[in-house]
């Protein structure tokens, strides 16, 4: 006690802590999914750390001596040696570099999840409009992060991730040779690519993705909390729980259980076996070969991509772009993105809200944005899908020209199928809730009426009900 009052008179903390830990934080279980992506960032970032004083960045051949018996004598990069190394001579190696990988998976799948929530409820509008931009700057970053780290144990099945990566940057017009070389240090594979990709990996990026959910987090404290519409439930207040002790022991409670979950699946779930794909070779290539589930879609949509080129001088080969390559590997990514950056500022733009909006929309309510939301999620999911149109071929006993026609078409109507599907059944959604304004909770009893009839009878919802019905800020008319 004495300590706290001679750090108070000295620093003056005593204000500033009391009004920051008695914050009110709304509880509902939606927002848990933006700490899921959280906590697993920081589970990354104490496991890289761990995995970095053994890993070797470097492209050097040697000849295995490890522990390994297979490959024993055979010939690989110090990077994929050191990979081994880790996975079966360092204590505890094999399941810290397991954890690493499954939260990168989860990190990235919770950012995705806490997208779609943000947006489906509107939690993007005025004031959040900078926290939403680097809200997607961050998921892009990430899926760079995701590359980056993919390639670095140069097994057969990393190698061949990053064949295509060079096949991509090589087929960018005029410059695309120039970054290819430089990126590589030389012709492909060169023996610069592992070291770069190091560095971007745990310096550089890292570094930029800390500064940006550092500034996310401050702006989501100054700004307040969104909350779901209910009862008592206003653009001016939030409703819930204090920082301390509440919420801090809840969000510390389930930071130890992503932790669990994290280490649960390191330990019993094995990812990404290194040792089964053995060292790559620019000869080499393994049937059946995925990448992680995040670049899926840029993998289908260079699968569903015809082999389409154009000859701008001639047939040079220097004047040839691939278009193949070139539209999957910038397009789909480049409307995901662009579309999510703008969207905030287009829709406040057409709707004419100026206002600040703390209370969030049920989807239903906003039956245009949601139904736009599913449109990008059907995209996405067509495209993830068909990244695997030979494993689904050779499971299925499918065409595979047929599976990669489908997917051509459903690209394209399963978007716009999508859109009429769900905007309709928002509409029958909110047509439903204003009934139940306007008659009330159907009972099960049935009365008779004096003039013979039959009617079940209603009864009144209550006000939190009825406020979590007309979704915030958007009216319900109701039913007469």
């Amino acid at each position: 006690m004495r300590a706290a009052k001679a750090l108070d008179e000295r620093l003056g903390a005593a204000p500033f802590l009391n009004r920051n830990l008695r914050k009110i934080f709304p509880d509902h279980w939606s927002f848990l999914l933006g700490e899921i992506a959280l906590y697993s960032f920081v589970i990354l970032l104490l496991t890289g750390t761990f995995l970095t004083f053994w890993f070797k960045p470097s492209m050097a051949h040697v000849i295995y001596d490890g522990s390994y018996a297979p490959l024993k004598g055979v010939g690989m990069s110090q990077a994929y040696a050191s990979a081994l190394e880790i996975s079966f001579d360092v204590r505890g190696g094999l399941l810290i570099r397991q954890m690493h990988h499954w939260s990168a998976l989860l990190f990235i799948g919770g950012m995705m999840i806490h997208a779609l929530r943000v947006f489906f409820t509107g939690a993007y509008r005025k004031p959040r409009e900078l926290t939403w931009v680097i809200g997607v700057t961050m998921f892009a970053i990430a899926l760079l992060e995701g590359l980056t780290g993919y390639s670095l144990p140069d097994d057969l099945l990393s190698g061949a991730g990053l064949r295509v990566t060079e096949g991509v940057l090589i087929s960018i017009p005029v410059v695309g040779t120039y970054l290819t070389f430089w990126l590589f240090g030389g012709e492909y594979p060169g023996e610069d690519v592992i070291s770069r990709f190091y560095a971007l990996h745990v310096l550089l990026i890292p570094a930029i993705l800390l500064v940006l959910v550092t500034i996310h987090l401050v702006l989501m404290w100054v700004q307040k909390h969104t909350q779901m519409p209910g009862k008592g439930r206003t653009n001016r207040n939030v409703v819930g729980a204090p920082l301390y002790p509440s919420f801090a022991a809840k969000t510390g409670a389930f930071f130890l259980f992503i932790l669990a979950v994290v280490a649960g699946l390191g330990t019993f779930a094995q990812i990404n076996p290194v040792w089964l794909y053995g060292p790559y070779t620019p000869a080499d290539i393994s049937a059946g070969s995925q990448p992680d589930y995040y670049l899926g879609f840029l993998e289908g949509a260079l699968r569903l991509m015809p082999a389409w080129e154009i000859n701008m001088f001639g047939a040079e080969q220097a004047g040839t772009v691939p278009l193949s390559v070139v539209i999957p590997a910038v397009v789909p990514l480049g409307i995901i993105l662009t579309a999510m950056f703008a969207y905030p500022f287009v829709e406040r733009r057409f709707v004419r809200d100026q206002g600040e909006r703390h209370v969030l929309q049920r989807p239903r309510n906003h039956p245009h944005r949601t139904a736009l939301g599913m449109t990008a999620v059907v995209f996405y999911g067509v495209l993830w899908l068909l990244g695997a149109n030979d494993e689904l071929a050779s499971t299925f006993h499918v065409s595979l020209n047929a599976i990669t026609w489908a997917g051509r078409v459903l690209v394209i109507a399963g978007p716009i199928l999508a859109y009429v599907i769900t905007y309709r059944i928002c509409l029958g959604l909110q047509h439903s809730d204003a009934e139940l304004l306007g008659h009330g909770v159907p009972s099960g009893v049935i009365q008779r009426m004096p003039d013979g009839a039959f009617t079940e009878r209603h009864t009144p919802m209550n006000e939190e009900i009825e406020a979590h019905l007309r979704g915030g800020d958007r009216e319900l008319t109701p039913l007469p």
